[in-house]
């Protein structure tokens, strides 16, 4: 089997309602903006990857993967991996994601679901609602409420307001809300910071370490990104002086800054992307290395539904705990969240996502979406 052509697309698909991430301070986003690629096979295969866009940027790396990819056996991954290595190391093209393309053709060249293809046993995971936003204390109640009526058994919220003392006032309306037997976990988003339409507030270690402990009084699931993502020796600090778990490594470029933490077990949970932090093999490695370090694996899935299918088979494939699922509306919903899938991914009654049965991803691509919102490269 031979890869002899490969499609990609720039998508602006419009949300719903405009949406504000927290992490970039400053922005109301009308779409979702994503490139789609499918890498097409000699044997009538199609394989898909997506990753998140803001403008045109990610054209640059389409050509060098065609130059790279085209006429290479998609069922040897591993062969195909110092390709994508090379251009991300040497030539600084972040383009890890493409690996899931390969990934979704080898399984289904082999007739499985991706996870089982990968070693994967369980067939469906346990969810929580990652929420995007920066909203006060009672607009976060209301929303955790829902959350929970659709089957949440747990949030995570975006406190990362001007002042700790909201931060601190935020989750205490939401725990006294929702009751103590309901998870809250906590983004701080300092570990990467995207201040280009407004300046958001900037954690020092003191901020970290007071935060983190007034939240020990609420039962916080975790912290997560309290502080710079290379600031190793403060997350081992911090972890030292806390019950508060401390998560972090979610975007990381490469698999080393991940492999850092764990090595100095400097926190208690790590969440690599396998679209931006090497991919599924890197992925993948970095879960099995936090097992041996009895760290916690949670992968982020803050991307499409491309992405977030990638995360979900990897996390099937490993003993990671909980899914990461993008949900705020009215702006980020299933519907907008996956716009370039035939059919979004959603929770049941309890909670949970059940594992595609397909073979591969298990997702196929709405084509005619896909054209009305995207320009093909």
């Amino acid at each position: 089997m031979k890869i002899d052509r490969i499609d990609a697309w720039i998508c602006h698909f419009p949300l719903p309602a405009p949406f504000s991430p927290s992490w970039v301070p400053g922005l109301a986003n009308p779409n979702n903006s994503a490139i789609v690629y499918r890498l097409r096979t000699d044997e009538g295969l199609d394989g898909y990857a997506g990753w998140v866009a803001f403008a045109d940027e990610p054209k640059g790396p389409v050509n060098l993967m065609r130059a790279f990819l085209l006429g290479r056996d998609p069922t040897r991954p591993s062969e195909l991996r110092p390709m994508l290595e090379s251009a991300v190391r040497v030539l600084g093209l972040r383009v890890w994601f493409v690996e899931t393309a390969l990934y979704d053709l080898a399984a289904k060249a082999a007739g499985l679901p991706l996870y089982r293809y990968l070693g994967g046993a369980r067939d469906r995971v346990q969810a929580y609602a990652s929420f995007g936003e920066l909203r006060d204390g009672p607009r976060r109640a209301e929303d955790t409420l829902a959350a929970k009526e659709l089957g949440f058994s747990c949030v995570k919220l975006r406190p990362r307001h001007p002042t700790m003392r909201e931060d601190i006032e935020e989750v205490r309306i939401v725990r006294a809300a929702v009751g103590d037997d309901f998870g809250i976990a906590c983004d701080a988003n300092q570990g990467w910071r995207v201040d280009t339409f407004a300046q958001g507030p900037k954690w020092d270690f003191k901020r970290a370490l007071a935060t983190a402990k007034a939240y020990e009084e609420f039962g916080v699931a975790w912290l997560e990104e309290p502080l710079d993502q290379f600031a190793f020796d403060d997350y081992k600090r911090l972890r030292d002086q806390t019950t508060t778990p401390i998560a972090g490594g979610e975007l990381a470029g490469d698999v080393w800054p991940v492999r850092e933490l764990i090595e100095r077990r400097a926190v208690d949970i790590v969440q690599p992307d396998p679209t931006f932090t090497g991919g599924i093999t890197g992925a993948l490695g970095l879960a099995r290395m936090a097992e041996q370090f009895g760290i916690g694996f949670q992968p982020h899935a803050w991307s499409n539904g491309l992405g977030f299918a990638a995360s979900l088979h990897v996390l099937a494939a490993s003993n990671g705990a909980l899914m990461e699922y993008p949900y705020d509306p009215p702006g980020w919903v299933p519907e907008g969240r996956d716009a370039m899938l035939a059919e979004p991914f959603r929770v049941d009654a309890d909670g949970w996502i059940t594992l595609p049965t397909g073979p591969g991803l298990g997702v196929e691509l709405d084509l005619e979406r896909i054209e009305a919102h995207g320009d093909a490269i």
